[in-house]
């Protein structure tokens, strides 16, 4: 059975009791979980018309890295009605999903089933851009400024929110290698991120030459859909990459325990150094290409050595671009440096994906109302505690939370799907000072340190006292 909205409980000028900033999957998922909380009046605003995950990325056949499991939902409540099971029941496919026999749902299936929990969750507002949030000392609350946008993402008007609470989910922004940021601003110059690559896919077929640049699983993503789809002999595809090898995503059982609340509750109690450390170590954690993936690609060049010769396709690791220009109008000339060799070389190309991964976007615009009281370490990063709240001068009563904002913080399960729910979870335990989602006191086989470390989760804090709702506005 579908789920049924609820109607509007929030008197109008009564002060929210969380106002989330971003609807992507993190955030979705927390209102998800506070949808039955009927305590807890919440908002959320996102400045996109509807929700979308990734659209320039569902390419056919294109997978989740993790279980369906790591849904919105389920590991913090399997009886939840926004499950994905629920989904597939909705519409009439859990038994073709039973005997499809498949533990990871394809990326296509994933956006759908956010989808059809985003049209049903009351409180969700697209087309709102959240423009500023500041602290108001003599209300105790934030006031939070938005614009209303109208269907071609114009201003139609201009409001403002009271709330006691915010959740930051905000997301990731495509990252752009400095040399080639003016030749993806330049029109008519066939370079782009793998974020668009499905708007451009029709005409990078076309294109006499492509080069594909970065080794994350995206990039052999995008360069298993061009190479199935270009003719056999004929290929003319160089996939290259700043990293050592094509390596694979480590993904033994062990190596899967770093995506654990054990794990991050250790990594944040590590110091900063430490932390920063094991960041910039642990990249094949997150960062590397899936064994299918990987088999298939050789799989496909493989195939096309059957008749004989060997296909136009090169793949080159520890490479960097040093430079990048336009050769006439069409064409771009890439200047690389082999890491290993310490030699140059040229290479002329019709077309250039970049593949080249996210970065968290910067919250300074949009907290630069709370930059006075906001506390930051060695680094000038937000320091974060273990309920994912920003640290704020005490003067500030209210709590800024964050999603997906708290790498260097929490380790690199900060973007991982699977554990959205459990940081919902510990996000809504936090808020309301009650255990609506009792959370697990053990994750994980393995035992990060040789200090005892604390396998409760962190305790409540006293609840605030939030303000009786009633029905309609």
């Amino acid at each position: 059975m579908s789920p049924t909205p609820l109607l509007p409980r929030h008197e109008p000028d009564a002060p929210r009791d969380l106002v989330g900033i971003g609807i992507g999957p993190f955030n979705l998922s927390l209102a998800a979980l506070a949808h039955p909380l009927s305590e807890l009046d919440s908002v959320f605003y996102e400045q996109r018309p509807g929700f979308d995950w990734h659209p320039g990325l569902l390419i056919d056949g294109a997978t989740l890295q993790v279980p369906f499991l790591a849904d919105l939902v389920t590991l913090a409540d399997p009886a939840s009605p926004w499950s994905f099971l629920n989904y597939l029941k909705d519409r009439d496919r859990l038994f073709p999903f039973y005997f499809a026999e498949r533990f990871h749902m394809q990326r296509a299936e994933y956006d759908a089933y956010c989808r059809w929990v985003a049209g049903r969750l009351p409180g969700l507002h697209f087309g709102h851009q959240v423009d500023a949030v500041r602290w108001d000392p003599e209300r105790t609350l934030f006031e939070v400024d938005f614009t209303q946008l109208d269907s071609e993402g114009e201003a139609e008007a201009l409001g403002r929110t009271h709330t006691r609470n915010i959740v930051l989910g905000v997301g990731t922004a495509p990252h752009i290698p400095e040399p080639l940021k003016p030749l993806v601003d330049a029109p008519g110059v066939p370079v782009i991120h793998a974020a668009d690559y499905l708007v451009h896919r029709e005409r990078f077929l076309t294109a006499e030459h492509i080069t594909v640049i970065g080794a994350g699983q995206s990039g052999a993503e995008v360069f298993l859909d061009l190479l199935r789809n270009r003719p056999a002999g004929r290929e003319k595809i160089h996939w290259l990459a700043r990293t050592e090898a094509f390596a694979p995503m480590e993904y033994s059982k062990l190596g899967l325990e770093h995506f654990t609340p054990d794990y991050t509750r250790y990594f944040h109690a590590l110091t900063e150094p430490v932390r920063d450390r094991l960041v910039a170590a642990q990249w094949q954690l997150h960062k590397g290409i899936d064994a299918d993936t990987i088999a298939a690609i050789h799989d496909e060049l493989y195939r096309r050595t059957l008749h004989g010769g060997w296909p136009d396709a090169v793949l080159t690791p520890a490479v960097t671009v040093r430079t990048a220009g336009r050769v006439a109008t069409t064409k771009v000339e890439l200047h690389l440096e082999h890491g290993q060799q310490g030699a140059r070389t040229r290479l002329v190309t019709d077309a250039v994906v970049l593949a080249t991964g996210y970065r968290e976007r910067p919250l300074g615009q949009i907290l630069a109302g709370l930059d006075p009281y906001l506390r930051r370490d060695s680094a000038e990063r937000p320091r974060i505690d273990d309920q994912f709240r920003l640290a704020l001068d005490p003067a500030v009563t209210g709590r800024v939370y964050v999603q997906n904002a708290e790498l260097h913080t929490h380790g690199v399960g900060a973007p991982d799907l699977g554990l959205a729910a459990w940081r919902s979870a510990t996000i809504l335990n936090s808020l309301t000072g009650k255990d609506p989602y009792p959370l697990p006191r053990r994750t994980a086989f393995t035992t990060f340190g040789l200090e005892p470390q604390s396998q409760v989760p962190p305790a409540c804090h006293t609840a605030q006292s939030l303000t009786p709702l009633v029905d309609g506005r």
